[in-house]
């Protein structure tokens, strides 16, 4: 709710000489909430990392990173939080004292346990919950949770070139600064009436929106003109579900992926249309295209915590075709 939280934490003049810049960007209150906020980032890859610097050095309260899978060799591509001395070891306590250099006013600590072994009061903790390389099940799960305890929840992945996110704020209020044009009355020389002279006046609006849970988008059947990435999302989601990992780089002639391919293509009778996507590349992670992504991802957290400005409702796609972005409203009922 919008001015309403009663843990708003007062900025000390140190973290108000820090922030100044976004005081000016974004107003003091937002500031504030920002500074109150305690985020949970799961899945410490390269996406995740790039949202990580972004929510830091915006200067949040707390993160914590959640992550039981060790550093690869592909991640190093793209994973620029985790030094390559330490493959091998798990990513989010690798990933540690780089996140934290970038703001020692954030608390920055890691957590190792699985996801799934996370009962879903431990989401309750947090402000807002942002998940990556999880599969459909654990997607709905979480966003349930989530939805149950009032959390902002957020997921989104980058597969090579291509990438999505997600947002669920449930009912979620915002300021936003609106510019209108107003005619003004000028005089000249003392004389009444004058000419005409219009002047921008800018107000400060309240607004709600709703969100739908990430359920309510699959399965979309009406979508607007030049949305093809959104099957290219289902069979990347649909691999993962079935399983259980994403396509390697080595398995660039992956039948398991090109029938998820085919069944996609075969469900919404695509014929050829999405063919220029799904012979791109879709392995590891492309690290100008985690930055792109992740960078969309950390602003819109941003967005959401300092109630400023309205965030994206629902879902970013990123054409790896077009390095272009789109933003689709799906799920309505």
């Amino acid at each position: 709710m919008v001015d309403q939280r009663d843990d708003i934490i007062e900025l000390t003049d140190a973290e108000a000489e820090l922030y100044d810049r976004q005081i000016r960007l974004w107003g003091l209150e937002s500031q504030k909430r920002l500074r109150s906020a305690n985020i949970l980032l799961a899945g410490l890859n390269g996406f995740i990392a790039e949202v990580a610097k972004n929510i830091i050095l915006a200067g949040v309260k707390s993160v914590t990173f959640l992550d039981h899978r060790d550093l690869r060799i592909e991640d190093t591509c793209s994973q620029f939080l985790a030094p390559k001395t330490q493959l091998g070891k798990n990513r989010a306590e690798a990933s540690l004292q780089k996140a934290q250099n970038l703001n020692p006013m954030v608390v920055v600590s890691a957590d190792t346990e699985k996801i799934d072994d996370k009962p879903d009061s431990f989401f309750k903790n947090f402000d807002v919950v942002c998940v990556s390389e999880c599969t459909i099940t654990q997607i709905q799960r979480i966003n349930a949770a989530c939805r149950k305890y009032n959390v902002k929840f957020f997921v989104g992945d980058v597969w090579g070139s291509f990438g999505y996110t997600f947002a669920d704020l449930g009912t979620h209020e915002f300021v936003e600064d609106v510019v209108q044009s107003k005619k003004m009355q000028v005089s000249e020389g003392g004389e009444p009436g004058g000419k005409g002279k219009f002047e921008n006046i800018v107000t400060t609006v309240k607004r709600t929106i709703k969100f739908t849970p990430f359920d309510n988008i699959l399965n979309a059947q009406k979508l607007p003109k030049e949305s093809e990435t959104y099957y290219l999302l289902r069979i990347m989601l649909n691999y993962r579900e079935k399983y259980g990992t994403d396509p390697l780089p080595s398995e660039r002639d992956n039948e398991n992926l090109k029938n998820e391919v085919t069944a996609i293509i075969e469900k919404y009778n695509l014929c050829d249309s999405i063919n220029n996507l799904v012979t791109g590349d879709l392995y590891a992670q492309i690290s100008p295209v985690c930055a792109i992504v992740g960078g969309v991802m950390g602003q819109e957290i941003i967005k959401t915590v300092s109630q400023k400005e309205a965030p994206h409702n629902n879902l970013f796609l990123f054409n790896p075709d077009t390095m272009c972005g789109k933003i689709l409203n799906l799920g309505k009922k």
